[in-house]
């Protein structure tokens, strides 16, 4: 909160979705792998076939959070949201991990 309180610009918090990039080498690896993601729950999962032959499946969670706090300096929410956003932020790390 100190520093936040000292804060001349914009402030976000933000919680970025877990991400796992897993080389395959063969497209039938990367679709087992893809299905098995997305039946976990990681539904923005995908795979990228690159130029040269490059097969790389993407696990991506859902699990994001971005969320302006203050702006040009001035504090825009209470300290009671900003704990609540870091309750919030906790639990969705817990369900990526």
């Amino acid at each position: 909160m100190t520093a936040l309180e000292k804060a001349t610009g914009d402030v976000v918090f933000r919680f970025e979705p877990f991400v796992l990039h897993v080389l395959c080498q063969e497209l039938q690896d990367a679709r087992m792998l893809h299905s098995v993601a997305v039946d976990s729950g990681f539904r923005n999962s995908g795979i990228t076939v690159g130029r040269g032959g490059k097969i790389t499946m993407a696990v991506r969670s859902t699990h994001c959070l971005e969320v302006p706090l203050s702006h040009k300096g001035k504090l825009m929410v209470s300290e009671e949201y900003i704990e609540f956003l870091v309750h919030v932020a906790n639990q969705k790390m817990e369900e990526n991990i």
